[in-house]
């Protein structure tokens, strides 16, 4: 069923942020007006635009915004001219207060290596050839959300900082059915990651899983820690399907999982509710090194439309028609700076999004 909001609110955030939304935005008018998509959308503030404006990382015009859309597309938040102001209202916060506010729990990360770039990964192309894996990561609990938290001050006067990592079971399970879920679209394998070993938040995590495996039995599921996962997925990653884990560990595997595709350019990320409402957003950062300089690649951020189109809109057609779109571009030799290999043509952002757009058919 396709999600009744049609609206979008658009969220281009800093850094390269405005100009990689500026593309997607593009592709995403095209595509609307070849389907007939009867797709809105609206500009907000989040991260670092917003600081400068309003003082806040998420102003509550922009939640409001939010609250009321089908969907939400983010280009990046954050920068070092940031980095000095108090944590609670650095960039960054807005972004996690945004996924909490809305119920964003279930992280989809996927890798997937273009044919195209086989080169541009730093592994060699027969170990990456064929890579197509999902990360599932919990994101709205864990150590990142965890309460007691904070740095104090010590009786000899030391300072010591500390988090604590927490899961619920109801969070573990929704988790873990989501991941089931799409096995069963792919391959029908899962991998849980974790420390269970070490850490007894993960024992629980290994435990809950396990037991919710039962309720997929055309599912295989197996486990793995953490430290293991990080290196098979450079040793022999075409072993996974689809990989669930919890919010730290989720955070670090899916960047390494970035960099066997070539370029974390690549790589879409979408944040769903229980009903299928998400937040979609490159898995790259800000980049404020490199800024208002025609560099960024935007193709994270025009997959990442494609993944709204199907996740939230249900219109799998023209989320296809985006990704040969990306594609048709690749085939003809078309690269931005990241994803350049011998006898490439280096195009900059701009003219990235408008071949893509053109190739929209």
């Amino acid at each position: 069923m396709q999600h009744s909001n049609r609206h979008i609110v658009i969220l281009p955030g800093d850094g390269i942020g405005p100009e990689i939304m500026a593309q997607a935005e593009s592709v995403l008018g095209r595509v609307n007006d070849v389907y007939r998509l009867g797709l809105s959308w609206e500009h907000q503030l989040l991260g670092g635009a917003a600081i400068d404006a309003t003082g806040k990382p998420l102003p509550e015009s922009t939640l409001r915004a939010a609250q009321n859309a089908g969907a939400v597309l983010l280009g990046a938040v954050g920068g070092p001219r940031w980095d000095q102001i108090e944590r609670s209202i650095r960039p960054e916060r807005g972004l996690l207060a945004i996924r909490s506010a809305l119920g964003l729990f279930a992280n989809l990360r996927p890798a997937m290596l273009y044919p195209q770039l086989a080169e541009a990964s730093t592994l060699r192309p027969e170990v990456v050839s064929g890579l197509d894996l999902l990360i599932v990561r919990e994101l709205t609990g864990g150590i990142y959300f965890g309460q007691p938290r904070g740095v104090r001050t010590l009786e000899s006067g030391e300072r010591e900082g500390f988090n604590t990592d927490i899961y619920r079971e109801s969070e573990i399970r929704r988790i873990a059915r989501v991941a089931f879920e799409l096995a069963r679209l792919r391959h029908r394998r899962v991998l849980s990651v974790d420390k269970a070993n070490v850490l007894e938040v993960t024992e629980l995590w290994r435990e809950i899983v396990s037991d919710e495996a039962k309720k997929f039995p055309d599912v295989s599921l197996s486990h793995m820690y953490v430290d293991n996962a990080a290196m098979q997925l450079v040793r022999a990653p075409k072993q996974f399907d689809v990989i669930v884990t919890g919010n730290l560990f989720g955070d670090i595997l899916s960047d390494e999982a970035a960099m066997l595709t070539g370029s974390i350019g690549m790589l879409p990320s979408a944040s769903l509710d229980a009903n299928g409402k998400g937040l979609y957003e490159p898995c790259h950062g800000s980049a404020p090194d490199i800024a208002g300089q025609d560099k960024a690649n935007p193709l994270a951020t025009i997959l990442s439309v494609a993944m709204m189109l199907r996740y939230t809109f249900k219109e799998e057609q023209a989320a296809l028609a985006i990704e040969q779109a990306v594609a048709k571009v690749l085939d003809s030799g078309l690269r931005t700076v990241d994803i350049a290999s011998a006898g490439s043509k280096i195009i900059g952002t701009q003219a990235m999004g408008q071949a893509v757009t053109e190739a929209v058919c």
